[in-house]
């Protein structure tokens, strides 16, 4: 059940994320449609390709692809004071799709048996991948690749899900919530990793 609950968080949450950065580039309806499903469904697409899972899985999330067209639609035409407080509302939604596709895309690695390390980089995958496709397509530099920590904050949800410091799905809301709360005072707080010369 809570694999299914962080898929709907994770695709609702990034297909907004998505559909506010093309608006904000002031892309038509069609490239915001576009923006919004491929940061809701492009990390986890890479992830699968590289632990072996098949691509056509993909097509087998209809319901998700419904929560995200209507979700686009919605924030497509009564979105205009959201657009004004971009940095606000896109950090919000953006660390609530980080943290949730980090915990469900472990928690696949998890059921595959995989081991510790690639359960992280699954974290990493699902939870930043779809962030970094949007940025690139939107022109931008991607967050995972900015001074503020970020996808750092899906390889810990790896970490702890991967060891196995949960026992109920209660535990993983509470991961989720704390590792959305971190990533946000990341970015408001400016704290940075260290930097080479």
């Amino acid at each position: 059940m809570a694999w299914e609950v962080f898929s709907f968080i994770g695709t609702a949450a990034f297909a907004i994320s998505g559909a506010l950065v093309a608006m904000e580039e002031e892309y038509d309806i069609f490239g915001v449609y576009i923006l919004g499903m491929v940061t809701a469904f492009g990390g986890g697409a890479v992830r699968n390709v590289l632990i072996g899972i098949p691509v056509s899985v993909l097509w087998d999330q209809n319901f998700l692809f419904i929560v995200a067209s209507i979700l686009i639609t919605f924030f497509f035409f009564f979105s205009k004071s959201i657009l004004t407080h971009w940095n606000r509302w896109g950090t919000y939604f953006d660390a609530i799709g980080l943290a949730a596709f980090a915990i469900q895309g472990a928690l696949l690695a998890v059921n595959m048996n995989m081991s510790l390390f690639a359960i992280m980089v699954a974290a990493v995958l699902t939870g930043a991948g779809g962030g970094v496709i949007r940025d690139v397509l939107a022109g931008r530099r991607p967050l995972i690749f900015k001074k503020d920590i970020y996808a750092v904050w899906a390889a810990a949800a790896g970490l702890v899900v991967g060891v196995g410091l949960y026992r109920y799905d209660l535990a993983l809301y509470a991961l989720l919530i704390a590792v959305a709360t971190l990533r946000i005072l990341s970015y408001h707080n400016q704290w940075r990793l260290p930097q080479g010369k």
